[in-house]
C-alpha cells in the first residue's frame, strides 16, 4: 500500500478519535455510530498494525523490566503497536506503563484493551456465581456486578470475561459453579442482569467495563463432565437448550464474547464458522468481537484439525474467530497468509474493525489512560459499602434444604454449641475459585461469624474433626485430600457429646470447584462422610452447613440430619450471612438453580429431562426410564428452597383457556404466608408442551416473581404466557409456536406445584 506523510497521519487520525456520535452513551449501540472513525483508522493501517490488533498476551510478567527471555518479543511487539490487548495486567501502576509502550512508541498510538477474570468480585468477594443465582434476585445480581466492574475499572481493567452462560447439568464438571445452573431461562435472566451490571447505560463511563458472553458454545455438555472434553449434541438441544442465553445477550449488545475449549461434532469451536459466522454474526446480526480462549487457536493443531499453527492460525480467522488470547500463532502467521491468500484480508478488516469499535467504546481513544487513576484505586476498591453489599448477597444465596423439627433457626434456650469440620474455620474456601484479586484468607470464616453473632450465654466449641487438604492449595496445583488419618475424629466426637447442639461445616474446598477441577465422584471428599457419620451417632441434635461450588452426593445427610443449610462459597461475608441465618436473623428465601442427585452415577441430571416412550410412572415396574438402584427422583429439586415460615398457594386462574397468534393468557394465584415471621418467597411458573414437533421436556422454567409477605399476608402473584413463552425451535428449523394443548405449572419448585391445562390454536 501507498504510505502518506506521517504527520498527515497523525492529523487525521486525532481529529478522528476526538469526534463523538451522538449514540456513544449507549451500550447497546451495533457500533455504526463509530464506522467513520473506524473505517478512516483502518485506511491508514498496515497489514501489520491490523494483525496486531488481533493478538492479545497475558500480562504475567514485568511490564517495565529488563527485555528478555520469552518477554522480549511480546514488548517489542507492544510498541510497534503490534498487540491490541493484554489480560492479566492489574493495578493501575501496571495497567498505565503497559499502556505507554503502545501509546508513546507505536506509530498510529492505538491504545490496548485491558482484561481480566473479574467472575464474582474484583477484590470484594460475592458469592460464586452459581451460589448467587440461588438469590433469583436478578436486581442483586445487576449490582454486584456494577461493584465488581467499578473495583476492576478502578484497578486499570476495562474487560472482564463473564458472564458464563453455559448450560451446565452435569456437577461433575468443575465450571458449573461459574454458571447460573442447569436451566436456560435462569441463565438467560442471570446472564442479562450481569451484563446491565458490567456494562451500565455507557460504556464510556469510567466505572463500568466490556462484558463477555462465554463459552460459545456447548462447554458445559463435555462428555462425563471432563473439562476441555468433546461435545455431542443435536440440533434441536443446541437451539432450544444451549443457544437462547447467548442470543439473548447478542440482543442486548453483549460488547464482546468468548469461543469454548471443546469440540462440537469434531470441530472445536475456535474453527466453528458456523457458530462464529453464520449463527452469531449473521444470522443474529452481532457486530461485536470474538476472543478465543486461552490459547485455543494454536491447540487446533492438537485437536488434529490443523497440522500447524500456521494452519490454525488460518482456520481460526477464516472461521470468524476475530482476536486470539495469549496466542502467537496470529502474530506469527496472519500477515503471511494474507499475502499468500490462505485468508481474505477482508476477514481482518471485519475482525479489527469490531475490536477499534469496542475502544472507541470505552473511550480509549479519547484518553488511553482513563482508567488509570491512582485515587480512584485508593478510594473505589473493598470498600465498607462493597462488604455491605457482599453480605447482602450472601445472605440471599443461603438455600433452606431441609429443617425437620424446626430445628433451625437455633433456639435461645441452647447453651453449648459444638462447631466442627474442616471448613468452620476456614478463612480461603468462602473466597471460592475464580477469585480475582482477592486476598487469600480474608473471607470470615463461619467460627468467627458465629463469634462475632452468637449470645454470649451459649457456650461455642470449635474441632476441625478431620485434616483435609494435605497440599496444593492454590488456582494451578491439584489439591492432595486427606483420605487416610482419621486420628482427629474421636475427639470431635467426644466434643459432639459433650454439647448441646453440633453445627458441622462440611463440603468442598474452593479449589475443588471451577475450570480444570472435574471430579469422577461428587459425595464428600476425603473422610467428610465419616466425620458426618461419626459425629451425629454422637449427637442426633445437628445442624449441616454445606459449603461448595456445585451440586454433590449427599443422600446420607439428606436421609438423617435433621437440618441442612446449603452456604456454596459466600464470597468475603460468609461467616456473617450464614451466622444470621443459622440463628435466625435472617429468613433465608434462597432457592436451587440445580438439582441435587442421589448418586453421581445418574450425572448429568436435571429437571427439564423428556418424558421417554418409557416413563417413570410405576415404581414396581422395572422396564421403564430409571437406574435400578435410586430412585429417578432429586433428593434436593431445581427451584428448591425452605423458609422460616410456610406459604400456601392457591389455585392457577386462567382468564381463558385458550389464546391465538397475537394474543396472550393472564396467570393468577395466591400466595400466603401462613407462618408467623415475615418471609420471601420465589414463585415459579413452568411449562409443559404436551404434544410437538419433536419431544419436549416435561417441564420448563418460563418465569418468576419474588414476593415479600407478613404473617398471615395473601398476595396475587400474575403472570402472562405469550406466543414467545411457548416457542421453540421445531422440526421445522425455525422458532416458533405450535398448536395445541399445554399445561402451566405454579408453584415453590419444579416438583411442588399446582396445574392447569390450556391451548394455543
Amino acid at each position: 500500500m501507498k504510505y502518506l506523510p506521517i504527520t498527515f497521519i497523525l492529523s487525521l487520525f486525532l481529529t478522528l478519535s476526538c469526534t463523538k456520535s451522538k449514540d456513544t452513551d449507549k451500550s447497546t449501540d451495533k457500533g455504526q455510530s463509530y464506522r467513520p472513525q473506524v473505517d478512516s483508522l483502518l485506511s491508514l493501517m498496515t497489514l501489520e498494525e491490523k494483525v496486531g490488533q488481533m493478538v492479545q498476551y497475558s500480562g504475567g510478567w514485568d511490564i517495565t523490566g529488563p527485555e528478555s527471555d520469552n518477554n522480549k518479543l511480546k514488548k517489542q511487539q507492544i510498541k510497534k503497536g503490534l498487540v491490541g490487548s493484554m489480560l492479566n495486567v492489574t493495578s493501575v501502576e501496571k495497567v498505565r506503563e503497559a499502556q505507554k509502550l503502545a501509546i508513546e512508541n507505536s506509530r498510529l498510538k492505538i491504545p490496548m484493551i485491558f482484561g481480566y477474570d473479574v467472575i464474582h468480585g474484583y477484590k470484594t468477594m460475592f458469592p460464586l456465581p452459581l451460589a448467587e443465582a440461588a438469590s433469583w434476585d436478578l436486581d442483586l445480581m445487576e449490582r454486584t456486578a456494577q461493584v465488581s466492574a467499578k473495583e476492576a475499572a478502578a484497578a486499570g481493567i476495562n474487560w472482564t470475561f463473564a458472564p458464563m452462560v453455559d448450560i451446565s447439568r452435569d456437577a461433575r464438571w468443575g465450571r458449573i459453579m461459574e454458571s447460573a445452573g442447569e436451566d436456560t431461562y435462569l441463565n438467560t435472566v442471570v446472564g442479562l442482569a450481569k451484563m446491565r451490571g458490567y456494562q451500565g447505560e455507557s460504556l464510556s463511563d469510567v466505572n463500568t467495563i466490556a462484558a463477555c458472553a462465554k463459552h460459545f458454545a456447548g462447554y458445559g455438555y463435555v462428555k462425563s463432565g471432563k473439562e476441555y472434553n468433546t461435545v455431542s449434541i443435536g440440533e434441536h438441544e443446541l437451539h432450544n437448550v444451549v443457544l437462547p442465553p447467548f442470543k439473548a445477550l447478542a440482543d442486548a449488545g453483549i460488547a464482546s464474547f468468548m469461543n469454548s475449549f471443546s469440540d462440537m461434532d469434531g470441530i472445536p469451536a475456535t474453527a466453528s464458522y458456523r457458530l462464529q459466522t453464520e449463527v452469531l454474526k449473521e444470522k443474529w446480526d452481532y457486530n461485536g468481537m470474538i476472543v478465543s480462549d486461552w490459547g485455543s487457536v494454536e491447540e487446533l493443531s492438537i485437536h488434529g484439525i490443523a497440522k500447524d499453527d500456521a494452519e490454525a492460525a488460518k482456520i481460526a480467522a477464516n472461521a470468524g474467530n476475530d482476536m486470539g488470547m495469549e496466542s502467537s500463532a496470529y502474530a506469527k502467521h496472519l500477515v503471511q497468509l494474507v499475502k499468500d491468500g490462505e485468508v481474505d484480508e477482508s476477514r481482518i478488516d471485519d475482525a479489527v474493525s469490531r475490536i477499534l469499535t469496542l475502544k472507541y467504546k470505552l473511550g480509549l481513544f479519547d484518553n488511553p489512560y482513563k482508567y488509570c487513576n491512582e485515587e480512584r484505586e485508593k478510594t473505589s476498591i473493598y470498600t465498607k459499602a462493597h462488604l455491605d453489599l457482599a453480605y447482602e448477597a450472601a445472605l440471599k444465596s443461603i438455600v433452606l434444604l431441609k429443617n425437620k423439627d424446626k430445628v433451625l433457626p437455633i433456639s435461645k434456650d441452647v447453651k453449648s454449641i459444638a462447631l466442627i469440620g474442616p471448613l468452620a474455620d476456614d478463612k480461603n474456601s468462602p473466597l471460592g475459585n475464580w477469585r480475582a484479586r482477592a486476598k487469600d484468607n480474608s473471607a470470615i470464616s463461619l467460627y468467627e461469624g458465629l463469634k462475632e453473632k452468637l449470645p454470649s450465654t451459649i457456650d461455642l466449641k470449635y474441632h476441625e474433626g478431620v485434616d483435609y487438604v494435605i497440599s496444593g492449595e492454590n488456582f494451578a496445583t491439584p489439591l492432595k485430600i486427606n483420605t487416610t488419618d482419621d486420628s482427629k475424629i474421636k475427639n470431635a466426637v467426644q466434643l459432639a457429646k459433650s454439647q448441646e447442639l453440633v453445627i458441622l461445616a462440611v463440603g468442598e474446598n474452593a479449589f475443588q470447584s471451577g475450570e480444570g477441577r472435574s471430579r469422577t465422584d461428587i459425595s464428600f471428599p476425603g473422610l467428610q462422610e465419616q466425620l458426618i457419620k461419626a459425629v451425629y451417632d454422637a449427637n442426633p441434635n445437628t445442624i449441616m452447613v454445606l459449603m461448595n461450588g456445585r451440586p454433590m452426593d449427599i443422600s446420607w445427610s439428606a436421609q438423617n440430619i435433621p437440618a441442612i443449610v446449603e452456604a456454596w462459597h459466600l464470597g468475603s461475608q460468609a461467616g456473617y450471612a450464614i451466622a444470621d441465618v443459622l440463628l435466625g436473623n435472617y429468613n433465608p428465601s434462597g432457592k436451587l438453580p440445580v438439582s441435587f442427585p442421589q448418586r453421581t452415577g445418574q450425572e448429568p441430571f436435571f429437571y427439564s429431562h423428556k418424558n421417554t416412550g418409557r416413563p417413570d410412572v410405576n415404581p414396581y415396574d422395572i422396564i421403564h426410564s430409571q437406574h435400578n438402584d435410586v430412585p429417578n427422583d432429586p433428593v434436593f429439586a431445581f427451584g428448591h428452597g425452605l423458609s422460616y415460615t410456610t406459604f400456601e398457594y392457591g389455585d392457577i386462574q386462567l382468564d381463558k383457556d385458550s389464546f391465538s397468534k397475537g394474543e396472550f393468557i393472564n396467570v393468577q394465584i395466591d400466595v400466603k404466608n401462613t407462618g408467623q415471621r415475615v418471609g420471601h418467597e420465589i414463585v415459579q411458573l413452568y411449562i409443559r408442551d404436551l404434544v410437538g414437533s419433536i419431544t419436549r421436556p416435561v417441564i420448563e422454567l418460563k418465569d418468576f416473581k419474588k414476593i415479600h409477605l407478613k404473617p398471615g399476608e395473601t398476595k396475587t402473584v400474575e403472570f402472562e404466557i405469550s406466543e414467545s413463552t411457548i416457542a421453540f425451535y421445531t422440526i421445522s428449523k425455525k422458532w416458533e409456536a405450535e398448536p395445541g394443548e399445554f399445561k402451566v405449572f405454579v408453584g415453590s419448585s419444579a416438583i411442588q406445584n399446582t396445574s392447569k391445562s390450556f391451548y394455543f390454536k
